[in-house]
């Protein structure tokens, strides 16, 4: 590993922490936390379907959900993974952005998701029947940048995945 990606890794890590100690003395504690990961496979990346009978029904987003005390968003973003998609993640995470989280129908912040990156060099495949919450979801499937199924194409969620695809 290169020094100059060495360097990057470790100011990352280091603004992981100042934002967090930022966020809990401004009080934000109190507003959720929410995390994710994003999957990467050469020129597309994994996106699930939120199914009809659940939080934000029928859209396109990435498997993730809220931060359990004692928790770190990087335990919460592997856990949230496993029991949506029943794949186990093992291998390293890169924190890649944050999203404003807000309720269903959009009129107040409910909080924030921490938002991780995971390259794959074969598409991996949410096994939604066997996960412990896979009924979270209707459909997953990889999407490259001109095939994202999004309406917002200027928000933070969009911009993070056109990111992570140059």
């Amino acid at each position: 590993m290169s020094l100059s990606v060495i360097a990057d890794l470790t100011l990352k890590r280091l603004l992981f922490i100042i934002i967090s100690i930022f966020i809990n003395i401004e009080g934000m504690k109190k507003n959720k936390r929410f995390s994710g990961i994003l999957v990467k496979c050469n020129d597309k990346v994994l996106l699930c379907k939120r199914s009809n009978d659940n939080t934000l029904p029928g859209i396109w987003s990435i498997p993730g959900g809220g931060i359990e005390d004692g928790e770190s968003p990087e335990e919460a973003a592997r856990r949230e993974f496993y029991e949506e998609t029943n794949i186990k993640v093992d291998g390293n995470l890169d924190l890649v952005g944050f999203i404003d989280r807000y309720n269903k129908d959009g009129t107040y912040l409910k909080g924030f998701m921490y938002v991780y990156s995971l390259e794959v060099d074969e598409e991996i495949y949410p096994d939604l029947e066997n996960a412990v919450d896979g009924g979270e979801h209707s459909e997953c499937g990889y999407f490259g940048i001109d095939e994202i199924p999004m309406d917002k194409k200027n928000d933070e969620f969009y911009k993070i995945i056109v990111k992570n695809l140059q």
